[in-house]
C-alpha cells in the first residue's frame, strides 16, 4: 500500500488530496488498484502519511498531532463476507438488501469466524469490523435487531432451501440424509420442540431437539429441519420425501440413509414415491440372510465387493463388504465382554448366599444385561445352583461376521455399479462431518440461548447457512490442505486459516483531527490464503 499525492490546479485555490493505492502483478504485468481517497489534510500532513506508509514511522512524533487507534479485526470477516457475496448468499436471503438481510449476513459471518451468542457477537463491535463491512455502521448494533432479523430469516427458510435445491440438486442425483440431536440446558416447560428423547451424544439428564440435515452427494448442505426431541429417526423421512417430490419437484432421486433411518417399513414407502435408496442392513437382517443361505460369511472380502441377489426380492442388490480394522475391534470387544460376563456368572455360581430360583435368575439377568452378550451364554438354575455354558457355535458365527456389513440398494447396476453404490453409502460420512462441525468443532449450534421455539428453529437454520459458507470455503482451500504435511508436519486447519487472516487489521490513523482508515497489508503467508479464496481486500 502506498499514497499518491495529487494536486488539482483547475480550481481557483489548488486542492490537495491523496489516493491510497496498491501494486500487484497480473500475468507478469504490474497493475495498480486504488483502495481509498484521503482528503482534508494539508500537503505536509499528506507527506507525513506517505512516509508513515512507506517506513512505518512518520517524521512527526505522537505529540505533533497523529495517532493510531481503533484497531479492529478485518481480514477473516472480510474474506468470509466476500465469499458469501460471490456465492450470491445475499440474493438467496432476499432479492434486496434491507437492514434485516445485512444483520443476517453479519450473524452468518460471525458464526463462522467467532461463534457464541448473538449478544456476544454484538459486544465485539469495538474489536471487529464485521458490522461495518456488512453495512451496519461502526457503532454497537442492537441485539434486538438481530432477533428481529432471525424472525425474518425463519419466514424465508422454505424459499431459501428451495433456491439451494435448484443450485445443488437435480433429477436422478444422490441425496444424503441423516438426523442428530442437540441437548439443552435449563427449563423449557412451554416448548413444543424441546423434550426428552434418545440422545445421540450420550448426554443423559437433558432435554433435546432432533435435527435433520439434507445434503447433496458431495455433502453440500441444502436443507435442515427441527423436530421435537422425542421424534423417531424414521418418522422424519416422510417430510423429506414430500419436500423432495413436491417442494423441489425432483424425480428419480437416490436417497442414502443409515439403517436406523431407512428401515424395512420405510423402504416400500420410498419405492411407492418413485424414489430409490441406498442403505445398509442391520445385524439381525444379515443373520437372517445367512440362515436362509442367501449369503455366506465366506463371500465377505476386504478387497472385492461381492454382489448377491435375493430370489425372494427381485430388483434388490446386496453388496457384501468387510472392514478388517472394524473386525479386529469387534473381536476384541466381544472377547472382553464375554470375559466380564463369565466372571459375573462364576461369582454367582460360587456364592453361598441363599436365593430362591427367581432371585438367582434375576441376578443372572441383571449381570448379563450389563454386558449385553447374554445371547452367547446358555444358563439354568438346577437344584438351587446356577449352571451355564458358552455357546461356542454361536460365537463362531459372530466371529465369521466381524467387520462385515451389507449395503442394500434398489438402484439398477447400470446407474450405480457395486463400487459406486457402496461409495454412495459411505458418503453418509459427509453428513456426520457436517453434524460435528455444526455441534462441536466450529459452528457451535449449542449451547442454544433461545427459549422460543421459532427462535430455536431460526438459530438452527442460521447455523446451517454458516455451515454452507464453511463448506464452500473448505472447497476453495482444498489445494492448501491437500499439499499440507501430516502429523507433526501439518500446518493448516480451517480454524488456523481464520486465525491467520484475523491478523489483517483495520486501523484508524488520525492526523490533526482528520481520520484516515487504513488496513494492514497481507504478508507472504496471508496473501496466498486470500488468493485461494478469491478475495481482494
Amino acid at each position: 500500500m502506498h499514497l499518491d499525492i495529487l494536486i488539482d490546479r483547475r480550481r481557483k485555490n489548488p486542492y490537495v488530496y491523496g489516493l491510497l493505492r496498491e501494486s500487484f502483478r497480473r500475468n507478469g504485468k504490474v497493475c495498480h488498484r486504488t483502495r481509498g481517497r484521503v482528503t482534508g489534510l494539508t500537503l505536509p500532513q499528506l507527506e507525513a502519511l506517505r512516509e508513515f506508509l512507506q517506513r512505518g514511522c512518520p517524521r512527526l512524533s505522537s505529540g505533533d498531532g497523529w495517532q493510531v487507534r481503533d484497531s479492529r479485526e478485518y481480514g477473516a470477516v472480510r474474506a468470509v463476507l466476500q465469499t458469501a457475496l460471490d456465492l450470491g448468499l445475499d440474493k438467496l436471503l432476499y432479492s434486496r438488501r434491507p437492514p434485516w438481510v445485512r444483520h443476517v449476513l453479519a450473524m452468518i459471518v460471525g458464526r463462522v469466524v467467532y461463534q457464541g451468542s448473538k449478544l456476544a457477537l454484538t459486544n465485539l463491535w469495538r474489536d471487529t469490523a464485521l458490522w461495518s463491512v456488512c453495512g451496519l455502521g461502526d457503532g454497537r448494533p442492537e441485539v434486538d435487531d438481530c432477533y428481529a432479523a432471525l424472525d425474518e430469516l425463519l419466514a424465508r427458510q422454505a424459499a431459501i432451501q428451495k433456491a439451494l435445491a435448484r443450485r445443488h440438486l437435480e433429477h436422478g442425483c444422490l441425496i444424503l440424509y441423516d438426523v442428530t440431536s442437540s441437548y439443552f440446558e435449563g427449563e423449557y416447560a412451554g416448548s413444543r420442540l424441546v423434550d426428552w428423547g434418545y440422545n445421540r451424544d450420550g448426554k443423559r439428564g437433558h432435554q433435546q431437539i432432533v435435527i435433520g440435515l439434507l445434503t447433496n452427494g458431495d455433502g453440500c448442505p441444502v436443507g435442515v429441519a427441527v423436530y421435537r426431541g422425542n421424534t423417531n429417526d424414521q418418522k422424519t423421512l416422510a417430510d423429506r420425501v414430500t419436500e423432495l417430490k413436491q417442494d423441489y419437484g425432483l424425480q428419480d432421486v437416490i436417497l442414502a440413509g443409515d439403517r436406523g433411518m431407512l428401515t424395512a417399513a420405510r423402504l416400500p414407502e420410498l419405492s411407492a414415491a418413485g424414489m430409490r435408496s441406498v442403505t445398509a442392513l442391520t445385524h439381525p437382517q444379515i443373520l437372517q440372510l445367512v440362515q436362509r443361505k442367501v449369503i455366506e460369511p465366506g463371500l465377505f472380502d476386504e478387497r472385492e465387493i461381492a454382489e448377491v441377489h435375493d430370489p425372494a426380492a427381485p430388483g434388490i442388490r446386496y453388496l457384501l463388504c468387510r472392514n478388517p480394522l472394524t473386525a479386529k475391534k469387534e473381536g476384541r470387544t466381544r472377547v472382553a465382554l464375554i470375559g466380564k460376563s463369565r466372571e459375573a456368572l462364576e461369582k454367582l455360581a460360587r456364592s453361598r448366599k441363599r436365593r430362591t430360583p427367581a432371585e438367582l435368575g434375576a441376578a443372572v439377568g441383571q449381570a448379563l444385561a450389563r454386558w449385553k452378550v447374554g445371547k452367547f451364554l446358555a444358563w439354568r438354575v438346577h437344584e438351587g445352583k446356577l449352571e451355564w455354558v458358552l455357546d461356542e457355535q454361536r460365537v463362531a458365527v459372530e466371529e465369521s461376521l466381524d467387520g462385515c456389513y451389507v449395503v442394500r440398494t434398489d438402484v439398477a447396476a447400470s446407474v450405480l455399479d457395486k463400487s459406486q453404490a457402496v461409495a454412495a453409502y459411505r458418503q453418509l460420512g459427509e453428513v456426520e462431518r457436517g453434524f460435528r462441525q455444526l455441534k462441536t468443532v466450529a459452528l457451535e449450534v449449542r449451547p442454544t440461548y433461545h427459549h422460543k421455539d421459532e427462535r430455536i428453529a431460526a438459530h438452527v437454520f442460521l447455523c446451517l447457512l454458516a455451515y454452507y459458507m464453511q463448506w464452500h470455503l473448505r472447497q476453495r482451500l482444498a489445494p492448501l490442505f491437500a499439499a499440507d504435511g501430516e502429523g507433526a508436519e501439518r500446518r493448516w486447519t480451517f480454524a488456523g486459516v481464520l486465525e491467520r487472516l484475523k491478523g489483517i487489521r483495520q486501523e484508524t490513523v488520525i492526523f490533526n483531527d482528520t481520520a484516515v482508515l487504513l488496513k494492514t497489508t497481507p504478508d507472504e503467508e496471508q496473501q496466498p490464503l486470500l488468493d485461494l479464496l478469491g478475495v481482494q481486500l
